[in-house]
């Protein structure tokens, strides 16, 4: 069976542009586009940055609630952007725990962290905890782990259907971090302005009730995922049992804000009747 729906980024005004949808199990409902294509992924890197953190804290490197970031704190906090830290500078704007600051710098420093705690730097620390075992094996770390990924829809759809049925991870260490993480807090979701509660879960933006929202008007709460600034998502709905991919080469702006959530809508449509 291939998804119909995926047809709809032909329509979509951008050079190029690739998608894909999966199950849990591994299934793969349908390709458009050149889904080998290499892409730069912008902030759908780090939902890559934070599975590697996922692990490190499996293997005993990295716990949650230690010490990283500003004074105060954590590696939860930096995870789910409430360091206090500013979107690109390496500076405190509030206290840990206040807002949801969204921050790239949170994810450097996350990255600089598990360096130093598993004398590896991180990106080859993600290729070996991650990347390598999913055999992701078009997928890049170039820079920041906040931002600088490179990837293809077929390597993103073996993390997407990792991530729904985890091998690499303890399935509860991937449900917290699929939870909402200090709960009620306020803040701007990049390119959709402010949110009140802004949740987010440890590296995983998660829909909750936000309106204005980058994914469906039928996507179900629990949907949790990212989307970058290099006109690329990726989005997991634990109720639809499915998770999609699409990668495209023009800047995020309206056109996505217009185009990605009908085409979410059909996806989910057409998935849930096949």
């Amino acid at each position: 069976m291939s998804l119909q729906s995926l047809a709809l980024i032909d329509s979509w005004p951008v050079p190029t542009a690739a998608a894909g949808v999966v199950r849990a199990d591994g299934t793969v409902l349908g390709v458009a586009g050149p889904a080998g294509r290499r892409f730069p992924l912008a902030s759908v890197t780090k939902p890559l940055a934070a599975y590697a953190v996922l692990v490190a804290h499996e293997e005993g490197a990295a716990e949650f609630d230690e010490p990283a970031g500003p004074p105060g704190s954590t590696v939860r906090h930096l995870l789910a952007h409430t360091s206090g830290l500013a979107f690109d500078e390496h500076r405190a704007t509030a206290p840990p725990g206040e807002r949801r600051l969204y921050s790239n710098a949170g994810f450097e420093q996350l990255g600089d962290h598990v360096a130093k705690a598993t004398d590896i730097p991180f990106a080859e620390y993600l290729r070996q905890a991650v990347l390598e075992p999913l055999g992701m094996t078009s997928t890049t770390l170039e820079g920041s782990p906040a931002k600088d990924g490179v990837s293809t829809v077929e390597d993103l759809l073996r993390f997407a259907a990792e991530v729904q049925a985890p091998r690499l991870l303890d399935p509860r260490t991937v449900a917290e971090a699929m939870s909402v993480q200090y709960p009620g807090t306020k803040g701007v979701l990049p390119g959709y302005g402010h949110q009140n509660p802004n949740d987010w879960g440890l590296g995983f933006e998660i829909r909750a009730a936000k309106s204005p929202h980058w994914t469906g008007g039928s996507s179900s709460p629990r949907t949790f995922g990212h989307f970058g600034q290099s006109g690329t998502f990726l989005w997991v709905d634990p109720d639809a049992g499915l998770a999609c991919v699409a990668l495209a080469d023009r800047a995020f702006g309206p056109w996505a804000v217009e185009a990605w959530p009908a085409f979410t809508d059909a996806v989910l449509a057409e998935a849930r009747t096949a």
